[in-house]
């Protein structure tokens, strides 16, 4: 009997109290995949360099998450995936060395298989911006580039592959002190979505900044993971390393939309597709109460509220489904 999976989803750079900085929404995945297996995407787990994926749960980009949803795309499970590393050209030499003895660290101590790493032709151009409604979004002026570099890491064997991108300093708007949008987070999203679309691989990307110094400034514990080091890119390999690879099409050898058993939302970010498939499929939706976001879509503006089932607390959620 096939397994089923419940998904853990956060959306990225919409604020989410919980899951919106570094890492906070780790441990409530953790406890939730002592149970039973669980699908997170990037953002779930992610925390520079920390990462909360166990071996209960499958590391899932946003993009390819929406089209499993959708039944394009099926998951085949894998373990000591062949990482392929991408860097934009504008990063500098000092950066990029920081990046090369992390991957060396990584490799050590984890024994992830790291195939190599290349630089992109031309630099990429990455901006990044908040919206009125305090979303976090970007613009990137050569996606093209980071494409035809993961083109030449897959012909030489790369199952996966991670992409640095150098950003622009970020002006603090309360992040550091736990509150607002990850500024960053939209841009981010922006470049996995469009290199895994584009390779059909399992696509993540971490930020690469020229002021890789350590502050000693205490920030708030939401925030700690990112300011305690110069690169974000550890948690990116851990979660790359048993990323399931995809697979055209709906494939019943493989695990499909009708081997997920819930799908677990911010309280008012309800208004992506994958809610909306879920509902056709017969998945039930949980909304968590105690997580909001700056978006505006809850089961009442959407008139869900028949649809999709509410929860006070991750902890209420993580009780109900123990109880099916």
């Amino acid at each position: 009997m096939k397994k089923k999976y419940n998904v853990f989803n956060i959306p990225t750079g919409v604020g989410a109290s919980i899951g919106g900085f570094a890492g906070d929404a780790g441990s409530y995945a953790r406890k939730f995949a002592k149970n039973f297996p669980l699908i997170v995407n990037p953002n779930v787990v992610n925390a520079a360099c920390f990462s909360s994926i166990t071996d209960n749960m499958l590391y899932v980009e946003g993009w390819s998450l929406t089209e499993f949803f959708k039944g394009n795309i099926s998951f085949k499970p894998s373990f000591n995936n062949k990482i392929g590393i991408i860097f934009d050209k504008s990063i500098s030499q000092e950066v990029l060395n920081i990046h090369i003895n992390t991957i060396n660290a990584v490799k050590t101590v984890y024994g992830i298989n790291v195939l190599g790493y290349i630089i992109s032709d031309d630099e990429v151009g990455v901006e990044f911006f908040k919206t009125e409604s305090g979303i976090s979004l970007g613009n990137i002026k050569n996606p093209e580039t980071l494409v035809e570099a993961g083109k030449k890491m897959i012909a030489q064997g790369a199952d996966v592959l991670a992409v640095v991108c150098k950003f622009e300093e970020a002006e603090d708007d309360g992040y550091e002190n736990g509150e607002n949008v990850d500024v960053v987070g939209g841009a981010e999203a922006l470049i996995s979505h469009y290199v895994s679309q584009k390779l059909y691989v399992p696509v993540v990307h971490a930020p690469a900044f020229n002021d890789y110094a350590i502050k000693s400034k205490i920030v708030h514990p939401k925030a700690a993971a990112e300011y305690i080091t110069p690169t974000f890119l550890p948690c990116l390999l851990l979660g790359l390393n048993s990323a399931p690879l995809l697979k055209k099409g709906f494939n019943k050898n493989f695990i499909t939309i009708d081997d997920v058993k819930s799908l677990i939302m911010p309280y008012n970010s309800l208004g992506a597709s994958i809610v909306t498939n879920a509902l056709e499929k017969g998945i039930k939706v949980i909304a968590v109460k105690e997580n909001q976001t700056v978006l505006n879509a809850n089961v009442f503006n959407l008139q869900l509220e028949n649809d999709i089932i509410l929860m006070d607390s991750y902890k209420d959620c993580l009780e109900y489904l123990k109880r099916l």
